[in-house]
């Protein structure tokens, strides 16, 4: 796994040796970041779910101004921050060790972050309450979620299907 494009295009990603950890396809990532584009440049950026921090490592790459990751599972953890380490982000970055469940849920403020990231483990429920809590505080101005593309969620302004992964993005 590697960054694609910006400031660190074509360096590796480390991936722990988890059978649950499933990193973001480099082709989606892609797509998603690119219908992004314009709402990159210094934005403060959310990755919720963070497994090994692609999502957000690929928006500072591309001119994100700061990334908070979200992630509980301890080998996630270690490469998250080994990703961290190697690219030389420490000062952009915060790392928590918490379920993303209640964190989103407690962001009150709108619009706290100019983008948030959303990829939780497919199949799972926990999606539909990060998308319940977006639309009750509006914590970021787009919250952009990949997800197994049978998962039947809220329209949203843009949808795109690769193969058995979706990935929608919704606005304000």
């Amino acid at each position: 796994m590697r960054i694609v494009a910006g400031k660190f295009a074509d360096r590796d990603l480390v991936s722990p040796n988890d059978f649950r950890v499933r990193p973001t396809a480099e082709h989606v990532r892609v797509a998603m970041l690119d219908l992004l584009a314009a709402d990159i440049a210094d934005a403060r950026v959310l990755d919720l779910f963070a497994g090994t921090g692609a999502l957000g490592l690929e928006a500072l790459s591309r001119g994100a101004r700061s990334v908070d990751f979200l992630e509980i599972r301890p080998a996630s953890l270690h490469a998250l921050k080994a990703n961290i380490a190697a690219l030389r982000v420490r000062e952009q970055t915060r790392v928590f060790k918490k379920d993303a469940i209640p964190f989103a849920a407690a962001l009150t403020t709108p619009e706290s972050y100019g983008i948030a990231f959303a990829d939780p483990p497919y199949e799972s429920r926990q999606l539909d309450r990060v998308i319940a809590s977006w639309k009750a505080n509006r914590f970021s101005r787009v919250l952009a979620v990949e997800h197994a593309a049978t998962h039947a969620l809220p329209v949203g302004v843009k949808r795109m299907v690769f193969d058995e992964t979706a990935i929608t993005i919704y606005r304000l």
